[in-house]
C-alpha cells in the first residue's frame, strides 16, 4: 500500500528536504505541500491524504488552529505534528485536539519514516523526549469523567476500547477480533462520539482511568 502524504510547513528548505527523504521510499508518495495552514486544509480536503505532517508555528493560521479544523472535518485523519516545540502544553493540547503524533524536528530519518508508517496504521507516535512529558500530563490529577457514558457502549465497543488502552492499531484489533478493519474504524468513531472524546489517545486515557479490561495478546 502506498501511503499518501501532505507536508504543511512554512520553511521551504525544510519541506524540500523532507519531501526528498520521503520520495526515496517505495511505499510513500508526497501528493502535496503547503506553506500555511489554510492552504494545507484546502489541499487535504481535495487530495485526501493518509498522513499529514504539520508544523506547529506558522504565520497566519498556526498549526494548532489548522489541526483543529482538519480534525473537525475528518476526526480519523492521521496528523503528525512536526515541530521544534518541546513545550508540554503544546503537546497535550495537540493530542487533545486529535493529533496522531508529535515529533520533534531533531529526530533521525529512520524514526520519522517508521513513525509515518505506524501513524498510517492507526498508531500514535511520539519523539522519545516527549513521551515522558505526555505520561506525566496524563497521570496528573484531573476531574474524572463519569461512568454513565461508559455504560452507553456496546459490548463490542467496550472490547475495542480496551484494545485502544493497550495501544493497538485498527489493523491489530481487526486481526484479533476477526473483523474488517473498516468495521473497527466505525466502532472507534462510535465510541469516541458516545464518550465525547476526539482522539484515540483520549480514549486510551479514559479507559485506563476507568479500569477498562485490556486484552492479553499471545
Amino acid at each position: 500500500m502506498t501511503i499518501k502524504i501532505i507536508l504543511i510547513d512554512d520553511h521551504t528548505l525544510f519541506r524540500s528536504g523532507i519531501k526528498a527523504l520521503l520520495s526515496r521510499q517505495h511505499d510513500f508518495e508526497v501528493i502535496g505541500e503547503a506553506a500555511d495552514g489554510l492552504s494545507g486544509i484546502k489541499m487535504i480536503n481535495r487530495l485526501q491524504p493518509d498522513v499529514v505532517l504539520l508544523d506547529l508555528d506558522m504565520p497566519g493560521m498556526n498549526g494548532r488552529e489548522a489541526l483543529s479544523q482538519i480534525i473537525s472535518i475528518n476526526p480519523q485523519q492521521a496528523v503528525i505534528m512536526l515541530t521544534v516545540s518541546e513545550d508540554s502544553d503544546d503537546l497535550t493540547e495537540c493530542m487533545r485536539i486529535g493529533a496522531r503524533g508529535y515529533l520533534l524536528k531533531n529526530i533521525n530519518a529512520d524514526f520519522l519514516l517508521e513513525s509515518i508508517r505506524k501513524a498510517a496504521e492507526g498508531d500514535n507516535v511520539f519523539s522519545p523526549e516527549m513521551t515522558a512529558k505526555l505520561v506525566k500530563s496524563l497521570i496528573s490529577p484531573q476531574p474524572a469523567q463519569g461512568t454513565q457514558a461508559l455504560s452507553s457502549l456496546t459490548p463490542r465497543e467496550l472490547e475495542i476500547l480496551g484494545y485502544l488502552a493497550a495501544g493497538h492499531s485498527n489493523k491489530i484489533i481487526a486481526r484479533h477480533l476477526d473483523l474488517a478493519e473498516s468495521t473497527v474504524k466505525v466502532h472507534v468513531q462510535n465510541l469516541l462520539r458516545k464518550l465525547n472524546l476526539s482522539s484515540r489517545v483520549q480514549a486510551a486515557v479514559y479507559a485506563i482511568r476507568h479500569n477498562v479490561p485490556q486484552p492479553v495478546l499471545e
